[in-house]
Formats: structure tokens, sequence, C-alpha cells
């Protein structure tokens, strides 16, 4: 290096100044703090759920519960999918979107899941109220299907990205 040269900063590795610093240091100790009860949350979520499915096994009431021990186990993926989100945003300073794209699909298929489990109960007392749980399951498979193709087609441009950005052979 010469004398006159001075090591290049770029925008990536540039810290913030003044005030902009203390907000960047606030914004981690908050997504931190997110981290940690989001964490302690799911570690609950999950006990409470075996709890359940042990306590259903011992009565016999499995097939009774199955379907508020798998809402839970969904709850508990998607909590945990947004602990991987937040600790992604800490790592990279930056909001990336496929997380939010498979909690959306998660959220959906555990609605549509209790919905199914309860439509039995809603088919034969209300027509009416049937219908409408047809459109909306309608509705979240169109939903799921959407968030699966902008993952598919999320997960594609970014290997193109990659590909563009590797060297040529010589």
């Amino acid at each position: 290096m010469s004398q006159n040269s001075t090591p290049l900063v770029t925008a990536e590795h540039a810290r913030p100044r003044g005030v902009a610093h203390y907000l960047a240091l606030a914004e981690r100790f908050v997504l931190i703090c997110i981290a940690i009860v989001l964490s302690a949350l799911a570690v609950l979520l999950l006990g409470a759920g075996v709890i359940a499915l042990i306590n259903s096994v011992i009565t016999g009431t499995i097939r009774d519960q199955a379907i508020e021990i798998l809402d839970t186990v969904l709850l508990v993926m998607m909590t945990m999918e947004i602990v991987y989100t937040v600790t992604l945003s800490l790592e990279s300073h930056s909001l990336v979107a496929e997380p939010f794209l498979v909690i959306g699909a998660i959220a959906a298929i555990r609605r549509m899941l209790v919905i199914t489990a309860e439509s039995t109960k809603v088919e034969i007392s209300n027509p009416e109220a049937f219908r409408n749980t047809l459109i909306e399951l309608g509705l979240l498979a169109i939903i799921v299907i959407t968030m699966a193709g902008s993952i598919y087609i999320l997960r594609r441009s970014q290997a193109a990205g990659k590909a563009l950005e590797e060297p040529l052979p010589e």
C-alpha cells in the first residue's frame, strides 16, 4: 500500500456515526430481546404440546386432541421461523423476504388444518357457514400456492444472481 492510498470503506462496512450509531445499538438490543422472548415462548408452547400429547395418549383421546396438538406444533414452527428472521436481521442488517413467506405459508396451512377439523361440525348445523368455510379454504389454498411460488422464484433469482457473480473459467 502506498503512502497516499487510503483503505476503501464500503457502505456495507461503514460504521454509523452520531445518533445513527445509538439507533443501531437500540435496534440490536430490541431485536435480541424479541428473539429471547420468542424463543422462550416457543419452548413453553412446545412443552405444552408435549404434555398435551402425553395426556391424550394416556387418556386415549389422541384422535380428539390431534388437531390442537398439531396447531401448537405449527405455532412453534412459526415462532421459530420468526426467531430465525430476527437472527438474520441481526447478522445481515437487512430484511430478508423468504422467512416471512415461509411464516405466511405455515400460518395459512395451520389455519387450513384447523378449519378442516372444525368443518365437520359446521357442515350439519349451518350450511351457509359451511359454504363460507369452503370459500376461506379456497382462498387459503391460493395463498399457500402463491407463497410457495414466490419462494421458488426468490430462490431461482438468488441462484441466477450468484451464477452471474461467479468469474468465468479461463
